[in-house]
């Protein structure tokens, strides 16, 4: 079977979807989809890639995909629980009100660099947020353990959507319309959870004091 038959690329309109024969071997695979990146390396780079398909791989193998993907070429690899969509100012019935008590989509991982989420509710991830990895929220965004890639919480909108996590070093923090960059202070490091929310117009950043909670 030619290499062609055995790495399909299909675009659509949420990213490029990446066909792997079923009945080619791993190892075969892996070796041609290197090839042909290589052979095209610049056109791939930035390029968005919605799912992988075809051959079932394990968890180990599919790791070692998107890794090399977005580390070795410089893919993105997309996940979209739902397609979230693009509001304005007064398009108040979309925005997403569940902050209390709304859906929320539990992520069970760390964010690895490249790996963006987007979800219609509540975001809670259940380890960190590497640099280069991405998280749009309509709701609230939870990260159990250190926030160091991008979040955009209240993404369609909600100003009293909030951010926090153990480690708070975000590369970029948005809420509704505003956003936040890094501190130049790169030592930075705080040794308490925080919580990022909006008050008079700007981005506040405090420790996460249960009690005044």
């Amino acid at each position: 079977m030619t290499l062609n038959n055995n790495i399909e690329f299909k675009g659509t309109k949420d990213g490029l979807i990446i066909h792997l024969n079923e009945s080619c071997e791993y190892e075969k695979l892996k070796e041609q989809l290197i090839e042909k990146l290589e052979h095209a390396k610049n056109f791939f780079i930035g390029a968005q890639i919605a799912r992988i398909e075809g051959k079932s791989l394990t968890s180990n193998e599919e790791s070692e995909i998107i890794d090399l993907i977005n580390n070795r070429f410089g893919m993105i690899m997309v996940e979209r629980t739902e397609p979230l969509e693009k509001t304005t100012a007064c398009s108040t019935k979309e925005v997403f009100m569940g902050l209390d008590e709304g859906v929320t989509r539990f992520v069970k991982s760390t964010l690895r660099s490249g790996k963006k989420i987007e979800f219609k509710g509540n975001v809670v991830v259940m380890g960190d947020v590497n640099p280069g990895a991405e998280i749009v929220a309509y709701g609230n965004i939870v990260i159990m353990g250190a926030l160091r890639g991008i979040a955009h919480a209240g993404a369609n909108g909600n100003s009293n959507a909030f951010v926090s996590a153990l480690r708070l070093q975000p590369t970029q923090l948005r809420i509704g319309k505003f956003i936040a960059r890094a501190p130049d202070n790169s030592s930075y490091n705080p040794k308490y959870p925080e919580i990022a929310f909006i008050r008079d117009e700007m981005i506040l950043i405090e420790p996460y004091l249960t009690k005044n909670r």
